[in-house]
């Protein structure tokens, strides 16, 4: 198994930890992805759906909602938020096919990642999503880094961690630089012939939490995750002993919008 496979499925033992230190999304992440769809949308496909932290606000839109994901873990999860209308899927975006769990060959008005779509692999990606989608239909892909709002407070904690972890980022799947304008998945939507109408924006989000759930909310990061046992615990032991009791998060969302052609 190579090492994105390795940090894809290291999730599972954590569901519950995940439902409870991820922060959610807020419902103008909706609004944005259904002012740009321009029309009602009425079946939606989720990739990675974790524990259904975006898929309930989708749900609660009245669309019809099919989440996937790999981890029986986390869809067993996500079951207990979500309303009984949502359907569940245990397979992999490579494993998806039209009208999975419902009408076969149906195709979807929308197709979203919530902080996921990196976990997908890059041959035949677009060509699989566009599908998925009916055509006109919306993809969004949404997500951004937690970080630490105090630089004196980050740069203690980048030293608690240097001796087992030069970064806990991911990094641009295609390597797109961070100053530049339009970043990953923007730039592969841009470069295919199969999506139109490519659109960046970003919701800008400040968060505070105590320092005990910020270090619950890295412990469900995978750059952790795929650390020996010993490592894990010392490593986020030593970042606890660095953090005032409550912490200012940057939590901004990038939203990736495009349409099928």
């Amino acid at each position: 198994m190579d090492g994105m496979s390795d940090r894809a499925l290291s999730f599972g033992p954590m569901a519950e930890a995940y439902e409870r230190f991820r922060p959610g999304y807020p419902m103008e992440l909706v609004d944005m992805v259904m002012e740009y769809a321009g029309r009602p949308v009425r079946t939606a496909l989720e990739i990675g759906a974790g524990t259904g932290k975006a898929t309930r606000l989708f749900a609660r839109r009245g669309i019809a909602v099919t989440a996937t994901d790999p981890d029986g873990d986390m869809l067993a999860e996500l079951r207990k938020h979500v309303p009984s209308s949502v359907q569940t899927v245990q397979a992999a975006f490579e494993g998806l096919r039209p009208g999975q769990g419902s009408r076969p060959g149906e195709r979807y008005g929308l197709v979203y990642a919530a902080a996921a779509l990196h976990w997908t692999k890059p041959e035949g990606r677009w060509s699989r999503m566009a599908a998925l989608l009916e055509p006109g239909g919306v993809f969004a892909s949404f997500g951004g880094p937690i970080q630490l709002a105090d630089p004196a407070v980050e740069e203690a904690v980048r030293a608690a961690r240097a001796p087992f972890l030069e970064s806990d980022g991911v990094p641009s799947p295609d390597g797109t630089p961070p100053e530049q304008d339009m970043q990953w998945p923007g730039t592969e939507l841009q470069r295919s012939e199969l999506f139109t109408d490519v659109q960046q924006a970003l919701l800008q989000r400040r968060l505070t939490m105590s320092a005990r759930d910020y270090v619950g909310q890295l412990s469900t990061i995978s750059a952790y995750l795929v650390l020996p046992a010993m490592e894990q615990v010392q490593v986020l032991r030593q970042i606890a002993q660095v953090l005032p009791e409550r912490v200012e998060i940057a939590a901004d969302i990038t939203v990736h919008l495009a349409r099928r052609r």
